[in-house]
Protein backbone atom coordinates (compact mmCIF):
# COMPACT_ATOMS: atom_id res chain seq x y z
CA UNK A 1 0.00 0.00 0.00
CA UNK A 2 1.18 3.16 -1.00
CA UNK A 3 2.40 5.79 1.46
CA UNK A 4 1.13 9.34 2.60
CA UNK A 5 2.89 11.46 4.45
CA UNK A 6 1.40 14.83 5.76
CA UNK A 7 3.14 17.52 7.67
CA UNK A 8 0.76 20.18 8.54
CA UNK A 9 1.14 23.42 10.37
CA UNK A 10 -1.19 26.15 11.92
CA UNK A 11 -3.32 26.69 9.19
CA UNK A 12 -4.66 23.01 9.04
CA UNK A 13 -6.41 24.16 12.36
CA UNK A 14 -7.20 27.90 12.08
CA UNK A 15 -10.60 26.82 10.37
CA UNK A 16 -11.69 24.80 13.43
CA UNK A 17 -11.36 28.53 15.12
CA UNK A 18 -7.90 27.79 16.92
CA UNK A 19 -5.74 30.76 17.12
CA UNK A 20 -2.49 30.77 15.35
CA UNK A 21 -1.27 32.36 19.14
CA UNK A 22 1.30 34.70 17.23
CA UNK A 23 0.20 37.68 15.89
CA UNK A 24 2.02 40.55 13.45
CA UNK A 25 3.20 42.12 16.77
CA UNK A 26 4.81 38.95 17.59
CA UNK A 27 2.51 38.86 20.77
CA UNK A 28 0.99 35.77 21.62
CA UNK A 29 -2.12 36.40 23.19
CA UNK A 30 -0.70 39.75 24.27
CA UNK A 31 1.98 37.63 25.94
CA UNK A 32 5.69 37.49 24.78
CA UNK A 33 6.57 34.39 23.56
CA UNK A 34 9.99 34.39 25.70
CA UNK A 35 7.43 34.76 28.80
CA UNK A 36 4.90 31.68 27.89
CA UNK A 37 6.89 29.26 25.74
CA UNK A 38 10.46 29.22 26.72
CA UNK A 39 12.30 27.59 29.65
CA UNK A 40 13.25 31.07 30.99
CA UNK A 41 9.51 32.04 30.81
CA UNK A 42 8.76 28.73 32.77
CA UNK A 43 11.70 29.51 35.55
CA UNK A 44 10.58 33.16 35.97
CA UNK A 45 6.89 32.65 36.58
CA UNK A 46 5.57 28.81 36.28
CA UNK A 47 2.23 30.02 36.84
CA UNK A 48 1.90 32.19 33.96
CA UNK A 49 2.81 29.63 32.22
CA UNK A 50 -0.01 27.26 33.10
CA UNK A 51 -2.28 29.70 32.76
CA UNK A 52 -1.64 30.40 29.40
CA UNK A 53 -1.82 27.27 28.54
CA UNK A 54 -5.12 26.54 30.46
CA UNK A 55 -6.58 29.00 28.17
CA UNK A 56 -5.12 27.25 25.16
CA UNK A 57 -6.24 23.87 26.40
CA UNK A 58 -9.73 24.81 27.52
CA UNK A 59 -10.34 26.37 24.09
CA UNK A 60 -9.60 22.87 22.44
CA UNK A 61 -12.42 21.55 24.56
CA UNK A 62 -14.85 24.21 22.48
CA UNK A 63 -13.65 23.37 18.57
CA UNK A 64 -14.25 20.35 16.42
CA UNK A 65 -12.17 19.03 13.61
CA UNK A 66 -12.69 20.84 10.61
CA UNK A 67 -13.44 19.38 7.28
CA UNK A 68 -9.71 19.22 5.78
CA UNK A 69 -8.79 16.83 9.53
CA UNK A 70 -12.08 14.86 8.09
CA UNK A 71 -10.47 14.31 5.16
CA UNK A 72 -7.24 13.49 5.67
CA UNK A 73 -8.66 10.60 7.89
CA UNK A 74 -10.26 9.48 4.69
CA UNK A 75 -7.16 8.45 3.12
CA UNK A 76 -6.42 5.66 5.45
CA UNK A 77 -9.13 4.08 3.08
CA UNK A 78 -6.65 3.29 0.77
CA UNK A 79 -3.44 4.31 1.92
CA UNK A 80 -0.77 4.03 4.56
CA UNK A 81 -0.97 7.71 5.90
CA UNK A 82 1.23 9.40 8.78
CA UNK A 83 0.81 12.74 10.05
CA UNK A 84 3.10 14.86 11.28
CA UNK A 85 2.09 17.57 13.14
CA UNK A 86 3.56 20.76 14.12
CA UNK A 87 0.04 21.43 15.88
CA UNK A 88 -0.49 20.51 19.59
CA UNK A 89 -3.83 20.16 19.52
CA UNK A 90 -5.59 16.85 19.21
CA UNK A 91 -7.75 17.52 16.42
CA UNK A 92 -6.40 14.97 13.85
CA UNK A 93 -7.22 12.30 16.42
CA UNK A 94 -10.40 13.25 17.28
CA UNK A 95 -11.09 13.48 12.90
CA UNK A 96 -9.58 9.90 13.04
CA UNK A 97 -6.40 10.41 12.09
CA UNK A 98 -4.46 6.81 13.70
CA UNK A 99 -0.80 7.83 13.16
CA UNK A 100 -0.06 11.10 14.08
CA UNK A 101 3.28 12.45 15.43
CA UNK A 102 3.71 15.85 17.67
CA UNK A 103 6.68 17.74 16.49
CA UNK A 104 5.98 20.25 19.13
CA UNK A 105 4.14 18.28 22.09
CA UNK A 106 0.44 18.02 22.77
CA UNK A 107 -1.97 20.46 24.90
CA UNK A 108 -4.13 17.31 25.99
CA UNK A 109 -0.91 15.70 28.16
CA UNK A 110 1.91 16.80 30.39
CA UNK A 111 4.95 16.06 31.97
CA UNK A 112 7.36 15.89 34.75
CA UNK A 113 10.00 18.25 34.88
CA UNK A 114 12.23 15.68 37.25
CA UNK A 115 11.44 12.76 35.19
CA UNK A 116 11.43 13.06 30.90
CA UNK A 117 9.49 9.72 31.06
CA UNK A 118 6.52 10.51 33.20
CA UNK A 119 3.92 12.03 30.80
CA UNK A 120 0.38 11.87 31.28
CA UNK A 121 -3.17 12.78 29.85
CA UNK A 122 -5.22 15.53 31.05
CA UNK A 123 -8.54 14.53 31.57
CA UNK A 124 -9.42 17.60 32.32
CA UNK A 125 -8.21 21.60 30.88
CA UNK A 126 -6.56 22.99 33.77
CA UNK A 127 -3.22 22.28 35.28
CA UNK A 128 -1.93 23.65 38.55
CA UNK A 129 0.54 24.84 39.97
CA UNK A 130 1.62 22.40 42.85
CA UNK A 131 0.06 18.92 40.48
CA UNK A 132 3.26 17.09 41.09
CA UNK A 133 4.50 13.71 39.42
CA UNK A 134 5.05 10.67 41.78
CA UNK A 135 8.90 12.21 41.64
CA UNK A 136 7.61 14.98 43.69
CA UNK A 137 8.24 17.15 40.08
CA UNK A 138 5.96 20.28 39.12
CA UNK A 139 3.60 18.78 36.14
CA UNK A 140 4.28 21.32 32.98
CA UNK A 141 2.43 21.36 29.67
CA UNK A 142 3.73 18.69 27.21
CA UNK A 143 4.77 21.34 25.04
CA UNK A 144 8.26 21.78 23.34
CA UNK A 145 9.24 25.42 23.67
CA UNK A 146 11.46 27.51 21.68
CA UNK A 147 15.20 26.50 22.95
CA UNK A 148 14.20 22.77 23.20
CA UNK A 149 15.26 19.83 21.34
CA UNK A 150 12.27 18.45 19.12
CA UNK A 151 12.26 14.68 20.46
CA UNK A 152 10.43 13.74 17.37
CA UNK A 153 12.25 14.61 14.60
CA UNK A 154 14.54 11.80 13.48
CA UNK A 155 11.20 9.87 13.39
CA UNK A 156 9.65 12.98 11.04
CA UNK A 157 13.23 12.67 8.81
CA UNK A 158 12.37 8.68 8.88
CA UNK A 159 8.10 9.43 7.79
CA UNK A 160 9.27 11.42 5.00
CA UNK A 161 11.90 9.90 3.58
CA UNK A 162 9.69 6.80 3.07
CA UNK A 163 6.58 8.87 1.34
CA UNK A 164 5.57 8.10 -2.00
CA UNK A 165 3.57 11.25 -1.72
CA UNK A 166 3.95 14.19 0.85
CA UNK A 167 1.68 16.98 1.26
CA UNK A 168 2.36 20.06 3.62
CA UNK A 169 -0.89 21.67 4.61
CA UNK A 170 -1.24 25.39 6.18
CA UNK A 171 2.16 25.97 7.32
CA UNK A 172 4.70 28.71 5.97
CA UNK A 173 7.58 26.97 6.72
CA UNK A 174 9.21 29.31 8.41
CA UNK A 175 9.26 27.48 11.77
CA UNK A 176 12.82 25.29 11.88
CA UNK A 177 13.48 22.30 12.27
CA UNK A 178 10.21 21.62 10.90
CA UNK A 179 10.52 23.42 8.04
CA UNK A 180 13.46 21.56 6.23
CA UNK A 181 11.12 18.13 6.41
CA UNK A 182 10.30 18.90 2.71
CA UNK A 183 14.16 18.29 1.83
CA UNK A 184 14.05 14.98 3.11
CA UNK A 185 11.43 13.43 0.39
CA UNK A 186 12.79 11.50 -2.39
CA UNK A 187 12.97 13.30 -5.91
CA UNK A 188 10.72 11.28 -7.21
CA UNK A 189 7.91 11.05 -4.21
CA UNK A 190 5.07 13.69 -5.64
CA UNK A 191 4.80 16.38 -3.20
CA UNK A 192 1.67 19.28 -2.59
CA UNK A 193 2.00 22.78 -0.65
CA UNK A 194 -1.28 23.69 0.33
CA UNK A 195 -0.96 27.33 1.93
CA UNK A 196 -2.67 30.57 0.88
CA UNK A 197 0.90 32.40 1.52
CA UNK A 198 2.57 29.58 -0.47
CA UNK A 199 5.54 30.94 -2.68
CA UNK A 200 7.35 28.89 -5.64
CA UNK A 201 10.57 29.91 -4.08
CA UNK A 202 11.28 26.00 -3.35
CA UNK A 203 14.12 24.08 -4.77
CA UNK A 204 12.44 21.09 -4.46
CA UNK A 205 11.45 18.49 -7.44
CA UNK A 206 7.82 17.61 -8.26
CA UNK A 207 6.36 19.79 -6.11
CA UNK A 208 2.89 21.13 -7.22
CA UNK A 209 1.81 24.14 -4.88
CA UNK A 210 -1.84 25.23 -4.13
CA UNK A 211 -2.21 28.88 -2.76
CA UNK A 212 -5.86 28.03 -1.02
CA UNK A 213 -6.77 27.22 2.53
CA UNK A 214 -6.67 23.78 3.95
CA UNK A 215 -10.09 23.15 3.69
CA UNK A 216 -10.58 24.29 -0.18
CA UNK A 217 -7.41 22.94 -1.43
CA UNK A 218 -7.05 20.02 0.41
CA UNK A 219 -10.79 18.18 0.07
CA UNK A 220 -10.51 18.28 -3.71
CA UNK A 221 -6.81 16.86 -3.69
CA UNK A 222 -8.06 14.04 -1.47
CA UNK A 223 -11.41 13.17 -3.74
CA UNK A 224 -8.87 12.66 -6.58
CA UNK A 225 -6.02 10.54 -4.64
CA UNK A 226 -9.12 8.15 -3.58
CA UNK A 227 -10.50 7.60 -6.86
CA UNK A 228 -7.28 7.07 -8.87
Amino acid sequence: MRRIVILTGAGMSAESGISTFRSSDGLWENHRVEDVASPEGWEKDPELVLEFYNQRRKQLYEVEPNAAHKALAKLESGFTVNVITQNVDNLHERAGSSQVLHLHGELSKARSTVDPEYIIDLDHWELKYGDKCPKGGQLRPHIVWFGEEVPAMEEAVELVAMADILMVIGTSLQVYPAAGLLYYANSETKKYLIDPNATPAYNVENLTIIKDTAVNGLIPLVKELISK
